[in-house]
């Protein structure tokens, strides 16, 4: 499989990104991954992060090798990806209460502090980020968007992994891809 767009994962954090590059693996695409974070309670089937893409803004260099492949990002460093590449980002979405929810669970789970900011407030701060993103990525030429609601990912993996493999040119094993989906990892449903 070789294409000349690079694929993306995105969305806030807690929104399935993780499980939806498990998917595209699963279905036969390459993914960049380094390991560095592994599985644990929160993310059992690993976080499939790269550490290059958060220092993306200052050296963008590894984009030029990514063509074919999917890499995951939070959806704050869209806007460092550089414009002369085209991309497919598969956006993910999740009900906000659900977010805040597993974010809280995870942070209590490892002892962290979360951000001096109530829930209620941050929930209005990413939901203000997100639309300000909607709005930039749809000017931008270079950039195709799908959205994937978490619970309908869940729910019916196999219809929703028909839309994302036509996104992406039809290259992908739809029925891997929608057997990775393992609903017991919803946990902090709504």
């Amino acid at each position: 499989m070789r294409h000349d767009f690079i694929t993306v994962v995105s969305g806030l954090p807690r929104s399935g990104t993780s499980m939806m590059m498990q998917a595209l693996e699963a279905g036969g695409m390459p993914v960049l991954t380094d390991g560095v974070r592994g599985p644990d309670r929160d993310n059992p089937k690993g976080y499939y992060e790269f550490e290059a893409v958060k220092k993306t803004k200052d050296d963008p260099s590894w984009v030029q090798g990514a063509a074919g492949k999917a890499v995951k990002m939070v959806y704050r460093l869209l806007y460092d990806l550089p414009a002369d590449h085209p991309y497919r980002v598969v956006f993910m979405q999740r009900d906000m209460e659900e977010i805040m929810a597993s974010q809280a669970a995870m942070l209590e789970r490892t002892g962290q502090q979360g951000a001096d900011v109530s829930g209620d407030k941050l929930a209005s701060l990413f939901t203000k980020d997100l639309e300000d993103m909607y709005q930039w990525i749809e000017h931008q030429g270079n950039f195709s968007v799908i959205f994937v609601k978490y619970k309908d990912m869940v729910r019916d993996p196999s219809v929703q992994c028909r839309r994302i493999n036509a996104f992406l040119s039809d290259c992908l094993d739809v029925d891997r891809m929608a057997a990775v989906v393992d609903a017991s990892l919803y946990r902090n449903r709504r």
